[in-house]
């Protein structure tokens, strides 16, 4: 009997590759932030056509105490194999602030595994925290276990990432696309994964980033913002600047909308609310490394706009300069760079001794270094003047809006081990990586008048 039982078990990889999968099942689950105060969206695919429902409930109450339906969109992948799956939404509203829900996702057919999350705390005294990186892949994902350890101990309240998912999406007919879903949702299915598109989500219009998240707005997620905290967080496609072959009325469009936004943002009881602007988008306006891309020239499309197209297109430094932008987070470049406060490729520091103490010009932070198959990138050995910071490790960025005068920011590399990881007692903090560089921006007025 036992040798009877080893052959069928040596058999079973052999038999589960015979079935196909169940398409009912709910996987790839991850949450958005919609905007609306007291809200939470929840995402996941399937692979057969289902109901689209939520049961969650309170931390310590009665479990799945609560239903709520929403609606499914057939997503079919441009490749040849025209492979078709079901993206579900379901909007969650009237969250208790802070308070901790449980759910799971699904339908009658097949349901989720059980996660949890916090819901936003939509004060304007909530000091979130976040970690941030942009172009991190299926493949070589270095600091992907470090994030998914982090974010369930809940050291983060959001996540922002900065463009460029799985290398790429679109891949194996989406099939790539599926498993970064996967791999991501670990950290997604427990606070609002935020995003912005790349250039590696280019394919087929970037239909796989358009279909896969859920963002705020009617965009599909190329643009958008939302408030937390003491910020107001705009999320915006660089690459409206270079796939002009999707349409030229996109980026005159996008630029619109941002000077429309920064506009209202910057109503006395809107900037009073929300002092901190900070501004997400993939490619850099300025950096040294040293491949040629669009942020290594001095002309930058996305700072300075392109000649080449009728009528000309405006570039984003100067508006986000006049209409006070406090800082300007990307990725793009697989490297970590901090900038000196910058404006027309000059630094602009509060003082010699205090240089992100009222500044007088936005902060610039690159952070593409999270992990992908094309490795890290090499700097320019001759930096400008603008450059304070720079750092070829694997890592990641953290940032807390603390409130309405003081910002935090830490990178963490995932090549260098913590001093307190070598003790043989150790301590809480070995797990967390070796905070590389950090800085406070300091700002005792915002807006456009800050800079004078």
């Amino acid at each position: 009997m036992v040798h009877a039982a080893y052959a069928v078990l040596s058999l079973a990889p052999l038999l589960v590759l015979g079935v196909p999968p169940i398409g009912t099942q709910p996987e790839q689950v991850h949450l958005s932030y919609p905007g609306a105060p007291g809200s939470m969206v929840v995402t996941w695919t399937t692979f057969n056509k289902t109901e689209s429902k939520v049961e969650y409930g309170l931390l310590g109450g009665r479990l799945f105490e609560m239903t709520v339906g929403g609606n499914s969109t057939l997503f079919v992948d441009s490749g040849e194999e025209k492979r078709k799956m079901y993206i579900h939404r379901v909007t969650l509203t009237g969250l208790k602030p802070a308070a901790v829900y449980v759910y799971h996702c699904g339908s009658d057919e097949g349901w989720s595994d059980v996660f949890f999350f916090i819901a936003l705390n939509d004060s304007t005294s909530f000091s979130p925290r976040f970690a941030l990186y942009g172009d991190m892949g299926n493949e070589n994902p270095q600091s992907l276990a470090r994030l998914q350890k982090e974010t369930q101990l809940g050291m983060y309240d959001v996540i922002l990432h900065i463009g460029d998912f799985a290398y790429d999406m679109h891949e194996d007919n989406a099939r790539i696309g599926d498993e970064f879903m996967r791999q991501i949702q670990s950290i997604a299915a427990y606070v609002p994964y935020m995003t912005c598109p790349g250039n590696h989500e280019a394919s087929y219009n970037f239909s796989n980033y358009r279909n896969r998240f859920s963002m705020p707005g009617q965009t599909e997620g190329l643009w958008y913002s939302w408030n937390l905290g003491a910020a107001h967080i705009i999320s915006f496609s660089t690459e409206v600047y270079f796939y002009l072959e999707f349409g030229l009325e996109l980026l005159f469009k996008q630029y619109e909308w941002l000077k429309k936004d920064l506009e209202d943002a910057n109503k006395p009881e809107n900037r009073a609310a929300r002092p901190w602007i900070i501004t997400m988008g993939h490619r850099p306006m300025y950096c040294s490394d040293d491949d040629q891309d669009d942020c290594t020239k001095f002309d930058s499309y996305v700072r300075l706009g392109r000649n080449d197209t009728k009528p000309p297109a405006p570039g984003l430094e100067d508006l986000f300069y006049r209409y006070g932008v406090d800082l300007e987070l990307w990725a793009h470049e697989h490297t970590y760079e901090r900038l000196w406060p910058v404006y027309g490729d000059k630094v602009y520091n509060g003082s010699k001794e205090q240089p992100y103490r009222n500044p007088k010009a936005p902060v610039h932070i690159i952070t593409g270094s999270a992990g992908c198959r094309e490795r890290t990138d090499r700097f320019n050995p001759n930096p400008k003047d603008w450059s304070a910071f720079r750092s070829t490790d694997y890592g990641y960025t953290r940032m807390q809006v603390v409130n309405a005068t003081h910002l935090y920011m830490e990178q963490v590399s995932d090549d260098q081990v913590s001093t307190q990881e070598t003790r043989s007692h150790k301590q809480s903090k070995a797990q967390y990586g070796k905070v590389i560089d950090s800085i406070w921006v300091v700002k005792e007025q915002h807006g456009c008048s800050a800079w004078f």
